[in-house]
Formats: structure tokens, sequence, C-alpha cells
């Protein structure tokens, strides 16, 4: 176990575990988290580190409780207060470093994702919740408006009304409603939460490099018309057509059995 400030690296084999580490605030991000974050992102993104797939997890019964407002208010260089501030210096930094990761990413929501830890929890290819888990857009209920891209992700996700209700109205959604919605992929019990999103970190883990190259594919679909989509298609079936794994997944299909990929 590796520990950064208020959030931990666990490795198992060829899959990381980040933790947000501060329960005793349920893990609410504040400057020493970024900081923390950072590091273990460098950590992550090393290749002697060997990691395959990354966990996004909370540690004790919270995934994220959002911003930890205890830190006082931002100022410009203006000296005028800016609630915009930090977003712009710290935690978009490390929002694009999370969206770029080209290993796949599971978010176990073990709990509260509120305000900037929902937008967190919503970043993974795959997220995965426990049944007490809710999601909370709260930035109403202080005066300021949903950011950590929240407003740009949850449209895409459960369509534009959804999204307003949950902003505008700043009502908890369960778990339970989440799936539903189709905001999460799976729900489970809260005590078999860790176990089930181990298996799956171990198959995305042990699953060709092409992974990285999809969530690339659908992230930046977004943005791009349907000829640049195709065009960007093109672009990256090149790169994965060059890999050892396509040359492995290939020769396994015509001999009847399961690839063994490595990543590369």
């Amino acid at each position: 176990m590796q520990e950064f400030n208020k959030v931990t690296l666990e490795i198992i084999e060829t899959t990381g575990i980040m933790r947000f580490n501060d329960p005793n605030a349920m893990n609410a991000v504040s400057d020493e988290m970024l900081d923390g974050l950072w590091s273990c992102l460098n950590e992550v993104e090393d290749p002697k580190s060997n990691i395959k797939c990354l966990v996004i997890t909370g540690e004790g019964r919270g995934f994220c409780a959002g911003a930890n407002l205890s830190g006082g208010s931002d100022r410009s260089n203006t000296g005028r207060q800016d609630a915009g501030h930090r977003l712009e210096t710290s935690y978009h930094p490390i929002l694009r470093r999370i969206k770029n990761l080209k290993i796949p990413i599971i978010t176990s929501v073990n709990g509260p994702a509120a305000g900037v830890g929902m937008s967190l929890a919503l970043m993974g290819d795959m997220i995965l919740a426990g049944k007490s888990a809710f999601f909370l857009q709260a930035f109403r209920r202080i005066g300021l408006v949903p950011d950590g891209g929240s407003t740009w992700l949850l449209p895409r996700l459960v369509g534009m009304a959804r999204a307003k209700e949950l902003a505008i109205l700043g009502e908890r959604l369960t778990a339970e409603k989440a799936l539903e919605w189709g905001l999460i992929n799976r729900l489970y019990e809260d005590d078999e939460l860790h176990n089930e999103t181990l298996k799956l970190a171990k198959e995305l883990s042990h699953g060709p490099m092409s992974l990285g190259l999809i969530r690339k594919a659908f992230w930046d679909s977004f943005d791009n018309s349907y000829e640049e989509q195709i065009n960007l298609e093109r672009e990256l079936q090149f790169a994965a057509g060059q890999s050892g794994d396509f040359k492995e997944g290939v020769a396994a299909f015509l001999e009847k059995r399961d690839a063994n990929f490595t990543g590369k």
C-alpha cells in the first residue's frame, strides 16, 4: 500500500486501487487530497507500476462527499472572491489526467458521492455501486453551480431533463434509481461490492491494449461529427491492429481458445 496526501494506492497484480482516504470527512476533497491525487496518478501512469486497470473508490463509509469547505474561499489575483479559481488550477488538471488515462477505469461507489465526488464517480468506464450509495448534486445547497464536468456528463448519461432535475432540485438519487436511469452499470449488496469490483477489474486488467483506445473513442465521440468520428475510428483501428494483442486475439480465435493478452 502506497500512501499519499489523503490518498492511497494498492496494487494487486495489474490492478491499481486508488482510494480517497479521509474517512473522518467522508473523503471530501481538500487541497491536500488534490496534491495526493496528482502524486498518485504519477504512480498509476508510471510503466514500472504495470497497472492495466484502475479502480477509484473511497475509504470507509463514503465514496467522496464533495469539496471540503473548511479551507475557506478562493480569491483571484485581483483579490476578488473567486469560487472557480481552484477548479481551474487544481481540479481541472486532475480531471483531464483521469479522462486521458490509457487504461480502463472502474469507479466503485461505496457510499455517498456528492458534489465533485459525484463528478468523479461518473468518470468511470464502468460504474459500480453498493445499495447504500447515493448520488447528490449538492451545489445548489451552497449557492453554487455544478462543476467537475457534471454539466457535460449528466445530460449525456441520463438526458437533459433528468440532469437539470438533479442539479436544480439537489435531491438524493439512490443507487437503485441511478441504475434504473442508466447512470451506473451495476448494483451490488454493500458487502459484495469490493469483491465484485476486484473480479471485474481483474478481467479488464487482462484485456487487450485496445481497451484504452476504446475509452478514447467514446470520450472523443461527444465532440465529433459523424465524419470526424469515423476518421478517429480508422486512426485508432490502425493503432490497435499494430498491437501484439491483435495478433494474439486472431490466433486465439482461429485456434478456438481464450486469448492471452498482454496489454501491448
